[in-house]
């Protein structure tokens, strides 16, 4: 739910010209996201928001650099290499599934993005405490996401 979120954060800051957190809400509200004053403040952090001038008043509004890439799928991928990188032990396969370790409570977060990202290969996952179990249609994709996840971490195979 919060990718969807700030997918359609960045859409909306795209297409209107919203000048407070309170306008960010309402719009999110009418689209049928259930968020608060606070939630929206966390997605403008997370999401590296900027007031800049706006084109039609003398006044600002959310946007972010042009330098930043916002396609919300690069931006999927940019957060679960970070949480990979700060959460993740271990990835290993057996037959068609994959095992994640992570420190404890992160697997769940981990969980999130990865089922985010409609990578086709994954049937689903379930979270635990520490430990993801990622189901995969066959052991040829388990044993490729595997190695795709690895890589991403840099860990030796």
């Amino acid at each position: 739910m919060k990718i969807k979120r700030q997918r359609a954060i960045l859409d909306l800051i795209k297409k209107e010209e919203i000048t407070t957190q309170e306008e960010l809400s309402e719009y999110l509200n009418r689209m049928g996201f259930k968020v608060t004053q606070a939630t929206v403040s966390r997605d403008i952090k997370e999401l590296k928001l900027l007031k800049v001038p706006s084109e039609h008043s003398k006044g600002s509004k959310y946007g972010y650099l042009e330098t930043r890439n916002t396609n919300p799928a690069s931006h999927a991928m940019n957060r679960l290499t970070s949480i990979f990188n700060d959460t993740v032990l271990s990835v290993d396969y057996a037959v068609n599934l994959v095992v994640i370790k992570t420190l404890e409570g992160m697997a769940q977060g981990v969980a999130a993005v990865l089922d985010a990202l409609n990578d086709d290969s994954i049937m689903g996952t379930i979270a635990g405490d520490n430990t993801i179990m990622i189901i995969t249609k066959s052991e040829v994709k388990a044993k490729e996401l595997s190695e795709k996840l690895k890589n991403l971490l840099n860990f030796s195979n």
